[in-house]
């Protein structure tokens, strides 16, 4: 099977992603802390992820944008 890879210019970047938690019928389970059980909160992904990225990950926004990428 051939690799496929696109490189892409800052320009051409995509600017948002299309988040589809926003259209499906019920959220999604929260993901859970392996510690505890219970729900993760974004303070406790902070030591693994930027924040943005965590903001993108907790979105029901139907269009979302990263701060990562500008």
């Amino acid at each position: 099977m051939d690799t496929i890879k696109y490189v892409l210019t800052e320009n051409q970047m995509p600017k948002a992603w299309y988040n589809i938690q926003a259209d499906l019928p019920q959220a999604l389970p929260p993901v859970l802390n392996p510690a505890t059980g219970k729900p993760i909160t974004p303070d406790e992904l902070l030591p693994l992820f930027p924040l943005a990225l965590i903001e993108q990950e907790v979105s029901q926004q139907r269009w979302t944008s990263s701060r990562v990428c500008q």
